[in-house]
């Protein structure tokens, strides 16, 4: 099992919410939104006895953008982000910030973009690891070849993203959704 993500310490408000990809966590600190987690995480947030269900300006805020985005509404959000991370992985996750809505970058394209050519494992480690998964759109990295690859939310749910922005025009095939058969 992979070890949790940890958030900055300090008061942590959170709640859940219903999405058309499933139950999300929000979770938002005085410094902004620190975290999106799907309902099945790859790294799930460390809880501990600083976090508190609760309701924030910041967390009404996701909450809003979030619905208007999957009703086709919002293109980009306007939140105050505070993922905590690596130094590489915190270039990553603004790196992701870059690419626009209905386009997808490759791996290696976003290594490229870091002056990191060869880091293309690196940087598909640092987004596996992205705690604002839709707000700093993972999703809109795919394979070299094209195929749907790694996503935290899942395979079905990073397609269901693509398709909602129209980057992904035709139906992967089912070996994309479920690995090699």
């Amino acid at each position: 099992m992979s070890s949790p993500i940890r958030l900055k310490r300090g008061p942590v408000r959170y709640q859940h919410i219903d999405s058309p990809v499933g139950r999300l966590l929000l979770a938002s600190g005085d410094d902004g939104l620190r975290l999106i987690e799907f309902a099945e995480p790859w790294h799930p947030a460390a809880m501990d006895e600083h976090w508190q269900e609760g309701d924030d300006e910041v967390l009404a805020r996701t909450r809003r953008q979030l619905r208007e985005y999957f009703d086709g509404g919002r293109r980009g959000f306007e939140l105050p982000l505070a993922p905590h991370g690596t130094a590489f992985q915190m270039q990553c996750w603004h790196a992701l910030a870059l690419i626009p809505y209905g386009e997808t970058w490759s791996y290696g394209q976003m290594a490229r973009h870091l002056g990191q050519p060869t880091a293309t494992r690196a940087v598909g480690a640092a987004n596996g690891r992205n705690p604002l998964p839709i707000v700093l759109p993972c999703h809109r990295v795919i394979g070299s070849d094209g195929s749907l690859t790694g996503f935290g939310g899942g395979l079905p749910v990073k397609k269901h993203l693509l398709m909602l922005e129209g980057a992904l025009q035709e139906a992967p095939q089912p070996q994309d959704l479920f690995g090699a058969l």
